[in-house]
């Protein structure tokens, strides 16, 4: 196509238009950048901060068990910039960026886990309906029905010390990522459902159909790529979902095993001294919500900016 001056108009692709959409979101890609910086500070931060596992005995009033100065009794200072704990005076501020290497190691690893499933029942039920459909949405209602949070509990609390040469915390680590991950997929198997109930009927279905294409050709090279985008948008909300779950289970006594930190182990152990030590629960408070909140930021972005009836 040309303009009036003769030269060729070049169109804008999916992916240009969905970029400059999130681009004026502005809360959106502060979203973004705080979850990169999270992100970076998971992989490389333990490697130049202090042990968080080193207790500094020298740090704890003695007489009333909590750090020695520092605002509201925190310890901050410029070797503990986030203050230190009460009783053991660990670094705050290694453990709380060493609890989220295991916060979003959990997270992204459980939603990739639900999405996996999800999508692949999702569309199977979406695209062949009749029994396949009535037994795979049978199945999400039973999973669906499942008192998660007590099943997660009862089964962390019942694995053995080894299983297939994994144990200690990288055995913890992937029973909370089965749990989490496997009882979450009906809620994306119902969104990609749906979807695929609309495309199926639309006309470029019909055509590949009509040109003789296969269940396969259909399902990988028409259907799978317009579901990318509620995928990705639906993942990005689950995210902060499985990060809260992951810290409820740690505050539980069923994450990780201390002394490596978890932000909800954090909130377990602040439990017994926050009237002299608030500080000591704000802390990792504040990082599940900045995190939470990041998360959900972006995945509304990501909803707008991919949604095409927007303008």
């Amino acid at each position: 196509m040309q303009g009036v001056s003769g030269k060729a108009i070049q169109g804008r692709s999916l992916g240009q238009i969905a970029w400059l959409r999130l681009k004026r979101d502005k809360a959106a890609l502060g979203g973004a950048v705080v979850i990169v910086l999270l992100i970076v500070a998971a992989i490389f931060g333990p490697l130049f901060l202090q042990d968080p596992t080193v207790y500094n005995q020298g740090l704890i009033d003695p007489t009333y068990q909590r750090p020695k100065g520092g605002w509201l009794h925190s310890g901050i200072s410029w070797d503990h910039p986030l203050g230190v704990e009460p009783t053991t005076g660990r670094d705050m501020l290694s453990r709380i960026v060493s609890g989220a290497r295991i916060s979003l190691l959990v997270a992204f690893l459980a939603t990739l886990l639900s999405v996996l499933i999800g999508t692949v029942m999702g569309v199977l039920a979406g695209y062949f309906g009749g029994w396949a459909d009535t037994l795979i949405s049978r199945a999400m209602d039973v999973f669906l029905a499942f008192p998660l949070l007590l099943f997660a509990i009862a089964l962390v609390g019942v694995v053995p010390g080894e299983v297939f040469g994994i144990k200690g915390n990288g055995l913890r680590v992937s029973v909370l990522i089965f749990v989490i991950g496997f009882f979450n997929w009906p809620y994306i198997g119902r969104i990609v459902r749906g979807q695929t109930l609309s495309l199926r009927e639309r006309e470029f279905v019909d055509a590949s159909r009509s040109l003789g294409a296969g269940h396969g050709y259909v399902l990988f090279k028409e259907l799978l790529p317009n579901l990318v985008a509620p995928i990705i948008v639906y993942a990005t909300l689950l995210i902060p979902t499985n990060i809260l779950f992951e810290a409820a289970l740690s505050f539980l006594g069923v994450g990780v095993n201390p002394p490596t930190p978890s932000w909800g182990g954090m909130l377990t152990l602040a439990v017994p001294t926050y009237q002299n030590t608030p500080f000591f629960m704000i802390i990792p408070g504040l990082a599940i919500f900045i995190t939470v909140l990041a998360f959900n930021l972006l995945g509304d972005g990501l909803r707008d900016a991919l949604d095409p009836r927007a303008r």
